[in-house]
């Protein structure tokens, strides 16, 4: 972080201190608010803001491609709710720390945490896969409170100020080991899994130059990366989903291992094992698709033009 502010323009500086100050505002306000009432009012806040930004109009094509037997109803109903929910995420992020605790056993229903306990006591490294729903932070919370040596992978915030903040708040809930994405990130995760560490990854965006697999039934670029790590490695490829079960509290659970291809021919065994990754995902979305963050760009961008 240090020397990114030291190669930084002076202006761009100034922007990251103006941000961060608007940060900690946000933070400091609903940090005093304790978590329930936090994540009930950013909630409605964001079920009023959100469908004025553009990125809701990316959230409705994404949800008519899906569910193209939706009625026009139906999709406003969702995008509320999915507007409330990622309200409710940035309610809860100052007070993650919760998470660390006694209260996690009170807010978390832990389904199949047996799994990672018994790869903890037997030294079995695992490729664990997540997606974008509920609160996701909660995922590397749960991950935590098995003692599981493992690497969470993460994007990091462009405002390096920021980025340091929101690191620290995952401290806070126990994550010991941060790795951000990009071809350092990936040889790290590599050291780990040789080291008998296990890794967790985010599997359910865009990936530009990944492979090709059907998604809903269209064709999308999708990151390969957890995929050819636990076949290089010969890992486990363990999902894990986390589902909102009203308010601040959740439900995650570990999912029966995905069956990495046998076939013979490495790329082809690739782009299976990737499509049985996105048949979990769309499965996990269709059970709960309020919870999805579906303003991303999934799909090609002539899907979006118009």
């Amino acid at each position: 972080m240090i020397e990114a502010q030291r190669n930084a323009s002076f202006l761009t500086r100034l922007g990251w201190r103006l941000e961060a100050t608007a940060w900690d505002a946000y933070t400091a306000w609903y940090k005093v608010k304790g978590i329930d009432k936090a994540s009930d009012a950013a909630g409605a806040l964001l079920r009023k803001l959100g469908p004025m930004m553009p990125t809701h109009q990316i959230a409705r094509i994404n949800m008519q491609r899906c569910f193209p037997e939706a009625a026009d109803v139906e999709i406003d109903r969702l995008l509320g709710a999915m507007w409330e929910n990622f309200g409710r995420l940035a309610g809860e992020m100052p007070h993650l720390g919760v998470f660390a605790g006694p209260e996690f056993e009170e807010r978390v229903e832990f389904i199949g945490r047996e799994r990672l306990e018994q790869a903890r006591d037997q030294g079995q490294p695992l490729v664990i896969i997540a997606m974008h729903q509920a609160n996701w932070e909660i995922a590397a919370a749960a991950i935590s409170q098995t003692g599981l040596p493992c690497r969470i992978t993460y994007r990091p915030a462009n405002n390096v100020l920021i980025d340091q903040r929101i690191s620290d708040m995952r401290e806070g809930y126990g994550v010991k080991a941060l790795t951000a994405k990009g071809g350092d990130g990936a040889k790290q995760l590599m050291q780990a899994l040789k080291a008998g560490e296990s890794v967790a990854l985010m599997n359910d965006q865009k990936m530009n130059d990944g492979v090709e697999a059907p998604f809903f039934g269209h064709p999308a670029m999708t990151a390969p990366g957890p995929t050819r790590l636990a076949m290089r490695h010969g890992c486990p490829l363990v999902p894990l989903s986390v589902r909102r079960m009203g308010g601040a509290r959740f439900r995650v659970e570990i999912h029966d291992p995905i069956e990495l291809s046998t076939n013979p021919d490495k790329s082809a065994a690739i782009v299976e094992t990737v499509t049985r990754i996105n048949q979990w995902v769309e499965s996990e979305i269709r059970k709960a698709p309020e919870q999805w963050f579906w303003v991303h760009r999934r799909w090609a961008k002539d899907v979006y033009k118009g």
